[in-house]
């Protein structure tokens, strides 16, 4: 299984200013980077020189980096806070050609913020500022009209689920029927939380361990993965499961017809952070493009391979893609 070097390029190509809804949690990662050459006097820690600092856009927002570095034009609906982190993340767009203009504000909700301590390329602490919960009143209703906005002009939907609030069993009850009826692909990186609220759409993309508590039992070997991935995809009524699986690569379950494993290709695994984004993104651009599930799968494989070769979250161009592709075709 796989695709012709003509039809991968001709998939790629057609990236090129698809419009794709992204509905979710955003976030600010941010990096602090340093040496540690000493242990505290005060507490068994290092201490950690810091020399700079980064940031870079975290959940949908990273999401819709992808979408945009390869070719695609993402409309990001989602809530920041009032707040100089919410700030900095609408720069991060800006800077990136992401429009930022359908954010809501909340000014009860703190902008997601994750706080990185980086030291000889190595996490030593994350710092979390969030406040979890349902997105409600009239921020709940500024998003709606947003997404009933951006629905009527996109070719594909994407919605990345972390849990913190803004997908929400409120609002997939209002929108989801909306998604599925529309006949557009329809693609959900998702949480525990809403995963048996996902259904009818087109593919999911839960890893192994979202998976396995979805179906209430651990993926442990090639005969609970064929079960865990049947009974996930027949119980949703989705197309598609992909069941993302870290360096043994990907498993799609279409509804009907055999599973598809694919080969990891990334050889050099430097960070995973956000690797699920970049599988969604891709997903969500190759349908939107008109390829197969199993083509658009093989390309986010790619995708993902690029993705993963970076410290924390990264977003990959077509050429990488194509590049891996050349590189790794039968992989």
């Amino acid at each position: 299984m796989g695709v012709t070097p003509a039809r991968a390029r001709e998939l790629i190509d057609r990236f090129s200013d698809r419009r794709v809804l992204v509905l979710g949690d955003v976030m600010l990662d941010h990096y602090i980077w340093g040496e540690a050459s000493r242990i505290s006097p005060e507490a068994p820690v290092p201490v950690v020189g810091v020399s700079r600092e980064s940031s870079r856009l975290g959940g949908a927002a990273n999401v819709a980096h992808n979408v945009r570095t390869l070719g695609g034009r993402p409309s990001l609906l989602a809530v920041i806070g009032d707040d100089p982190a919410g700030e900095l993340l609408r720069a991060e767009l800006t800077a990136r050609d992401i429009a930022p203009d359908q954010l809501v504000i909340d000014p009860q909700r703190p902008t997601i913020k994750k706080t990185r301590i980086i030291a000889r390329s190595q996490q030593i602490v994350r710092i979390d500022r969030e406040r979890a919960g349902d997105v409600d009143g009239s921020v709940f209703d500024q998003l709606s009209q947003r997404i009933a906005d951006a629905l009527a002009q996109c070719e594909a939907i994407v919605i990345s689920d972390y849990g913190k609030g803004v997908i929400s069993g409120p609002l997939l009850a209002r929108w989801l029927p909306a998604f599925v009826s529309s006949g557009l692909p329809v693609c959900v990186d998702p949480k525990e939380t809403h995963f048996h609220s996902y259904r009818g759409v087109t593919v999911l993309t839960p890893n192994v361990s979202e998976a396995s508590f979805a179906a209430g039992r651990r993926i442990r070997d090639e005969a609970t993965l064929e079960a865990v991935g049947r009974e996930l995809v027949a119980r949703l009524e989705a197309q598609a499961l992909l069941i993302t699986r870290g360096e043994a690569g990907m498993s799609l379950f279409p509804r009907t017809g055999a599973r598809i494993d694919i080969p990891a290709v990334g050889r050099d695994v430097y960070d995973v952070t956000g690797a699920g984004d970049t599988v969604v993104a891709t997903l969500a651009l190759g349908l939107a493009a008109g390829g197969t599930l199993a083509e658009a799968t093989w390309l986010a494989n790619h995708a993902a391979g690029r993705a993963i070769r970076e410290l924390g979250t990264a977003a990959v161009t077509r050429q990488e893609i194509w590049t891996s592709l050349n590189h790794e075709p039968h992989s």
